[in-house]
């Protein structure tokens, strides 16, 4: 019995059991349709991090005051630490060969009032290479300079997000003076706005002033909270690592053997830890629902074997006109994966509307390859030939005698 038979034969079986057959595809839909769903928003979620690294800054390299241990052995906050300095950020932008860029870090909280509007935000004293280590660009007005820096300006560089809450009547923020913890504060520029991260960050809500301004009006403190610094080119960032490295060491006149008392990672580093998380989350997500295709396998099986019991005269007399063993199996065997590969199409539409649901209502971000897909579709044909198989050996080991008086 050729091939074109037999799959006309498994398809008038499917047929003639419509809603039996339906149910039997349900397990297979629910376990692709999760694992489809599950991989978009894992893979999603690893693109959308990798671009927002990207946009901070692929060579960024983030310098911090080591965490020493404290009494009892707990380890302290780094932002009260003071293993960084001016001097370290001095000999870092004059000695240094890999960077591109260099900018001190210091923050402080509190709020920003201008009129009747006000806001709680923070504000980060920097330099002006800041603005290169994480691609950000002024829209209007311009960036404070280095007199700006040496006087100790009391100016600021403002987001988005404070703008619309400060001046939400869409006046010229350019030139106003706010306040920040009672202390008045130009603006002179206004930055491109960024919109929201991946780890639903507002990269709008920023107020960047002189780093010395930070230090001497607001903390009044003469140590740094972190360095920033951008590697010339993204394959430079190791030798910038350790140039930095050798800087501070000298620095902190640390002989060999002793442990740094400052921590240093690059953006290639937090880009490869967070996409191992969420790697391992998307795989152990995509584990759990493929359990409900174990469970639709088991259903194909439960149901080839009632199909079988139900058909044992008719395969008793498919076997006494010369239907061979082969032909029964393969009629089973193909009946099976019909099941199998029906469940899966409609398993992997169902998985694409559920993960463009997710976009649309939750914003979560998502990524749909080929590959997904492809494998989904393999481990359909897979299971349909796994678990068909046993109940299709039975069929086609039956004796055509005991078959025919089968009642």
């Amino acid at each position: 019995m050729n091939f074109t038979n037999l799959f006309k034969i498994a398809l008038k079986a499917i047929n003639a059991n419509k809603m039996r057959s339906f149910l039997t595809m349900l397990g297979i839909i629910i376990g692709v349709a999760s694992v489809i769903a599950m991989l978009a928003i894992g893979q999603g979620s690893k693109v959308s991090i990798q671009q927002n690294i990207a946009e901070m800054g692929s060579n960024m390299i983030m310098i911090r005051p080591g965490a020493d241990q404290g009494p009892g052995g707990a380890r302290q906050s780094a932002d009260n630490m003071e293993t960084l300095t001016l001097a370290d950020y001095e000999s870092i932008v004059n000695q240094n060969k890999y960077l591109a860029a260099v900018s001190p870090n210091v923050s402080s909280g509190g709020q920003l009032i201008f009129g009747n509007n006000n806001y709680q935000t923070s504000v980060t004293g920097v330099s002006e290479g800041y603005l290169t280590i994480r691609q950000l660009k002024v829209e209007s007005g311009v960036m404070f300079d280095e007199s700006d820096i040496k006087t100790s300006a009391k100016v600021c560089v403002i987001g988005k997000t404070i703008v619309d809450n400060l001046f939400p009547d869409g006046s010229d923020p350019i030139g106003q003076i706010v306040r920040f913890n009672k202390i008045p504060m130009k603006v002179v520029g206004v930055l491109k706005s960024k919109g929201y991260n991946s780890m639903g960050m507002d990269q709008d809500d920023i107020v960047l002033m002189p780093y010395t301004t930070v230090m001497k009006r607001i903390l009044a403190q003469t140590y740094l909270s972190g360095i920033y610094a951008s590697a010339v080119t993204e394959d430079m960032t190791d030798l910038a690592i350790d140039d930095i490295t050798s800087i501070l060491r000298a620095n902190h006149r640390l002989r060999e053997g002793e442990e740094d008392d400052f921590s240093i990672r690059s953006q290639e580093e937090l880009s490869s830890m967070m996409n191992s998380t969420t790697s391992m989350m998307t795989t152990l997500l995509a584990c759990i629902a493929g359990i409900s295709l174990i469970v639709g396998g088991i259903g194909i099986m439960n149901i080839m074997y009632v199909s079988v019991t139900e058909r044992t005269r008719e395969i008793g007399l498919r076997m006494s006109v010369g239907a061979r063993g082969i032909d029964i199996l393969s009629q089973f065997l193909i009946e099976a994966i019909l099941i199998s590969i029906t469940g899966g199409i409609i398993g992997v539409l169902v998985g694409m509307s559920a993960a463009f649901a997710v976009k649309s209502v939750l914003h979560w971000p998502i990524s749909i390859e080929a590959w997904t897909v492809a494998l989904s579709f393999i481990v359909c044909t897979i299971t349909g030939v796994f678990f068909g198989w046993y109940p299709a050996k039975k069929a086609a080991n039956l004796d055509p005698i005991e078959a025919i008086r089968y009642e």
